[in-house]
């Protein structure tokens, strides 16, 4: 984890979220401060991704968000571009673009202009040097994206956010379809990246083992509404997740490893 500290980032207060008529969201209230990892979880259709939504101002909602103290609705796109980057758990690949190519993209929504000073574009090329080695894709970075593994694409986009020089990463379920390898690879660049002071990650989770293993504070989502929210090892408890999963989630986990003993 990152240098843990009390500032706040991200303050959510009393979010809640009705489309078509429908409460997908009610009464949710949480921070994320420096150094913290969050992990969102609950079961499927529990409102995870439409969290995710609301606090990218995709979709409307009432109650606060707000980075820094400052209200995200009245920040403009290219601000909270500059503070906040957003990794979804599939990307597009239609065009034949680079790795480098994507990954430079991140550098363009920072841009409050059409041109580029010669000294921007030096620290552009830093930063896309620097993304590009810390995701180990500079052997890849002239390749098509068409023709990367799923695992590859998915370090690319990371790239890219990284390039963005974010304080706060939001990833919906970044490494739900990879292979454990690539999984692994994921994690922990985001562990790597999270050491540096001032930053923070808020992910949406499946996988309790993994939100266990990096999480420093838990989101426990259940039908829309804020089951618990604290430090991981209290929220991440049987006590809280067996009535939100209507399982013994402990015991069943426990039988999982003996296979592996």
């Amino acid at each position: 984890m990152g240098v843990e500290t009390n500032r706040e980032l991200l303050t959510v207060s009393h979010l809640s979220v009705t489309l078509g008529g429908r409460e997908i969201l009610r009464d949710i209230s949480f921070s994320v401060c420096e150094g913290h990892w969050l992990m969102v979880v609950g079961p499927n259709g529990a409102g995870k991704t439409t969290l995710v939504n609301a606090l990218t101002q995709g979709i409307p909602y009432s109650g606060m968000a707000a980075f820094e103290g400052r209200d995200l609705k009245k920040m403009k796109p290219l601000e909270i571009a500059s503070k906040i980057a957003v990794l979804r758990q599939r990307q597009q690949a239609g065009y034949a673009f680079t790795v480098e190519e994507i990954v430079r993209l991140g550098r363009y929504r920072q841009r409050s202009g059409l041109f580029r000073s010669a000294a921007g574009k030096e620290g552009d090329d830093r930063a896309v040097e620097k993304a590009l080695q810390e995701t180990g894709l500079l052997p890849l970075r002239g390749q098509s994206i068409l023709k990367l593994s799923g695992g590859e694409l998915q370090r690319t986009f990371l790239a890219q956010t990284f390039c963005q020089d974010p304080a706060l990463l939001i990833l919906d379920e970044p490494t739900n379809h990879l292979d454990l390898l690539y999984q692994k690879q994921i994690f922990a660049l985001l562990a790597d990246w999270l050491k540096v002071p001032g930053r923070a990650v808020c992910s949406i989770v499946h996988d309790l083992s993994l939100a266990k293993a990096y999480g420093s504070k838990a989101l426990l989502i259940d039908q829309g509404r804020q089951a618990a929210f604290g430090p991981a090892g209290e929220v991440l408890t049987e006590k809280e997740l067996n009535p939100v999963y209507g399982m013994e989630v402990g015991q069943w986990m426990r039988h999982m490893l003996k296979m592996w003993i």
